[in-house]
């Protein structure tokens, strides 16, 4: 069985077929940081473990859902350009 791939196809490596390999190392790199964050405190365990959920979380579902398989550090670099470069106008009536 011979398969065609058209030439224009770009072939991408993902983690287990669906998260690209510098998103998972991002997504590493925060939960470190959360958890190093979290651990400087000294709070109870309940707390820690809510407060590492409440932090890490959101970021890890966009990972996986979010953002039409888009890489996350490109989403993140667009929304800081558009949040940079926004410019909001005000029009007078004459």
């Amino acid at each position: 069985m011979k398969f065609i791939i058209p030439q224009n196809y770009v072939f991408k490596n993902k983690l287990l077929g669906f998260m690209d390999y510098s998103t998972a190392i991002f997504n590493i790199i925060w939960a470190v940081i959360v958890f190093i964050l979290i651990n400087i405190f000294p709070f109870s365990l309940n707390f820690k473990i809510g407060s590492f959920i409440i932090l890490y979380f959101p970021l890890l579902l966009f990972s996986f859902f979010g953002f039409n398989n888009e890489n996350i550090l490109y989403v993140f670099s667009y929304v800081f350009k558009f949040i940079k470069n926004s410019n909001v106008y005000f029009y007078g009536k004459d």
